[in-house]
């Protein structure tokens, strides 16, 4: 995808106020610390009032995973790895799981909007990749700080966590594609029937590249056009739980976010995840 090109009003951390910055300075900082909740969503509307273009999807996460540069990334999982570099034959393994939880999907799903899992492979990865069966070139976002920061924060023990904005195109329809910024947006509860419970309480969001193409075409990419963090408005670190949320902001619980025993597409999603690991 295409990194945003010109600066954008941030803030960073150890600065006073918000501030035009690069993609590249926002990398690199430490992140802003917020300590509460409250204040989280009143700098977070500084930002979208400040940076109107954009539309806001955010990622919660336990930990800031930099390059050697010292820079955040944000990598899709099936491109994640503990180096810079993802062999060729893993890589093709890696997608190889991916095309056979596809077909084990078409197989097993019977619930509303058949067609559309039939048609559109995007719509498939974004499924396999919101209910965990395996690794696929999207990236879970939510619409909601609320859950994101629960994301950050659930069965988490360390003082500080993070919260990722994201700028994004302009959203319309249950997937989106932006030729412009090479990327697609898929929208969850759009395209999940109302018995598939997880996206609709999760406010769940995936993005991928724009146009959806075979792995051996991706691996001629640089692996910096495969990174989200190109994307990145700004980088917050949360503050300890006990006193981020409060009786009016209180974290959502993870039985909440997973409402798992009465999810009907869960159970066929386990079903997948049982034929992979007896492959």
């Amino acid at each position: 995808m295409r990194s945003i090109a010109q600066a954008t009003w941030s803030f960073l951390d150890k600065r006073n106020g918000i501030q035009k910055c690069s993609v590249k300075e926002i990398k690199e900082n430490r992140g802003k610390l917020i300590p509460t909740f409250q204040e989280l969503v009143e700098h977070v509307a500084t930002l979208s009032f400040r940076n109107p273009e954009f539309v806001f999807l955010f990622r919660g996460q336990q930990r800031d995973y930099v390059n050697r540069n010292g820079r955040t990334t944000l990598y899709p999982s099936i491109f994640r790895s503990t180096s810079n570099y993802m062999s060729k034959a893993e890589s093709e393994k890696r997608f190889m799981k991916l095309r056979f939880a596809e077909d084990k999907l078409l197989e097993k799903y019977d619930l509303e909007g058949m067609k559309r899992i039939k048609t559109n492979r995007i719509i498939r990865w974004a499924i396999l990749q919101h209910y965990e069966v395996c690794a696929t070139p999207l990236l879970d976002v939510t619409h909601s700080l609320r859950v994101a920061c629960s994301f950050a924060q659930y069965e988490c023990d360390k003082n500080e966590t993070y919260l990722y904005v994201l700028g994004l195109p302009q959203i319309s329809g249950s997937v989106t594609s932006s030729s412009e910024c090479g990327i697609q947006i898929i929208r969850l509860i759009s395209i999940c029937p109302p018995s598939a419970l997880r996206p609709h309480y999760q406010e769940g969001y995936l993005i991928g590249e724009y146009p959806t193409i075979e792995f051996r075409s991706k691996l001629e990419y640089q692996r910096n056009e495969l990174d989200f963090s190109n994307r990145l408005i700004c980088k917050f670190r949360l503050g300890c739980k006990e006193t981020f949320w409060d009786s009016d902001f209180s974290m959502i619980s993870h039985e909440a976010l997973f409402p798992d025993d009465r999810d009907r597409l869960k159970s066929k999603t386990s079903e997948i995840i049982s034929l992979i690991q007896n492959e």
